[in-house]
């Protein structure tokens, strides 16, 4: 390669690509509240969280406060107008009910909402088809969820998309190295589908490879084969991970340009035994638990990212120019994203802030 001035450094590439711009720009967060996070369909919590009438959970979506209640008869979501714990139980709820919003349970168990007062698609049309490699193995029995934590981050939540979306950054995660690293791993397809969604096809993790783990076929969900491994990565930011024995979701709310608050919850089968149950609480924990050894590592990744993309600093062009045939290295699930996230803000991703 001929030596580069900055000049040379700074030219548009003639791949596809993405502004820095995107992450940092307040102006363009707030537009995404509005644009983005007020119009899709957002998994806010899982209904064996609010098994009993009158149990709670609360969440932010755009800036507004919303409450989903078990009022005996199923679950109804409200904008919320009181002050309550993220999750609870109360007796007497009108206070706290502001308009009703629309809300569905599908996919799992997950309750859905969304803001937009006159929504053109359900949850199934809005998903497309993304959980069509999973639905088996999450529908034909009833979960619930065994874990939860949340971290908030100095990062932007699209981000933590991307981390999820491109696979190239596995290479930091040795147990996947170890546990997966072949050419079937290499050869999953990155499937993309109607609304910016994504699935990822599935590989046999060999966990026996990985000094102190042991197989976990045993405990595979319903009618997934021992030890496989799916991901549903949905628009604008939430992700669904399936690894034989145990599932969980990822769910983001935007908290300003640089920081992110992520949800994570990991499920079991409601009818495990207690030792079956213990057993993937192992199993999820060691992978994904806050201590396990890739949940951390990818939450330290996009720190670092969103560090050196503040606001301020130089803008950059960010290449999702890699074809490999749709595998996972392809990154066509990143380019699926940022086209269909260049159509809600109405916005080139290449040169999202007008001149």
């Amino acid at each position: 390669m001929p030596p580069r001035n900055h000049k040379n450094w700074l030219a548009t590439p003639n791949v596809e690509y993405i502004s820095s711009e995107c992450y940092n720009n307040a102006d363009i967060f707030a537009q995404e509240q509005e644009r983005i996070f007020s119009k899709v369909w957002v998994p806010m919590c899982h209904i064996s969280e609010m098994y009993d009438k009158g149990n709670f959970r609360t969440t932010q979506i755009a800036g507004q406060n919303v409450i989903a209640v078990n009022e005996g008869m199923g679950v109804a979501v409200y904008l919320n107008k009181g002050e309550l714990r993220p999750s609870g139980t109360i007796d007497y709820v009108s206070p706290y009910k502001g308009k009703v919003l629309y809300s569905e349970v599908k996919h799992g168990g997950m309750v859905w909402v969304t803001l937009d007062p006159n929504p053109t698609q359900s949850v199934d049309e809005w998903t497309a088809g993304a959980f069509d490699c999973i639905a088996d193995a999450i529908d034909t029995e009833e979960m619930e969820v065994f874990h939860y934590h949340k971290a908030v981050i100095d990062t932007n939540y699209k981000l933590w998309h991307d981390t999820n979306s491109e696979f190239y950054h596995d290479f930091m995660h040795y147990f996947n190295r170890v546990s997966g690293f072949n050419d079937e791993y290499f050869a999953r397809k990155n499937i993309p589908f109607d609304n910016g969604n994504v699935n990822v096809s599935s590989f046999t993790v060999n966990y026996e490879e990985y000094d102190g783990f042991e197989d976990r076929g045993e405990l595979s969900f319903p009618n997934l084969p021992p030890n496989q491994w799916y991901m549903v990565d949905l628009f604008p930011g939430f992700n669904f991970n399936l690894r034989g024995s145990a599932y969980r979701s990822d769910s983001v709310t935007p908290l300003g340009p640089n920081k992110v608050l992520i949800e994570f919850r990991g499920y079991g089968l409601k009818k495990d035994t207690e030792e079956e149950r213990q057993t993937r609480i192992k199993h999820h924990n060691s992978i994904w638990g806050p201590f396990g050894r890739n949940l951390h590592e990818d939450l330290i990744g996009v720190a670092g990212q969103g560090t050196t993309m503040r606001e301020g600093t130089e803008a950059r062009n960010i290449l999702h120019g890699r074809h490999e045939n749709g595998t996972i290295h392809d990154e066509v699930g990143m380019r699926h994203y940022y086209a269909e996230w260049g159509k809600y803000m109405d916005v080139d991703p290449a040169t999202p802030i007008a001149a």
